[in-house]
C-alpha cells in the first residue's frame, strides 16, 4: 500500500492531520525567527533589552494563537470530515 493510496482511501482524515502538522511546523519556524531576531537586536542594543523582550513575547503569543487555531481546524477536519 503506497502513501497515495492511504491518503486517497483515508478521506479527509489524512488532510486534517497534515494540516495540523503543518500549522505546528509553521509555528515552530515562526517562533524561531522571532527569537533569532530578538537575540540579534539585544546583541546590538543591550540597553533596550526589556523593550525587545516584551515585543518578542507578544509576537510569539500571536504566532502561537494562530498556530493553535490552525491545529484545531485540522483536528476538526479529521473528526468531521466523514
Amino acid at each position: 500500500m503506497s502513501l497515495m493510496t492511504i491518503l486517497l482511501d483515508g478521506t479527509a482524515n489524512a488532510g486534517g492531520a497534515i494540516g495540523a502538522g503543518l500549522a505546528a511546523i509553521g509555528a515552530g519556524l515562526g517562533i524561531g525567527q522571532i527569537g533569532k531576531g530578538a537575540v540579534e537586536s539585544i546583541a546590538r542594543q543591550p540597553e533596550a533589552m526589556n523593550d525587545i523582550r516584551a515585543n518578542m513575547i507578544l509576537a510569539a503569543a500571536l504566532v502561537e494563537g494562530a498556530a493553535l487555531f490552525g491545529i484545531i481546524v485540522g483536528f476538526l477536519a479529521m473528526v468531521l470530515g466523514k
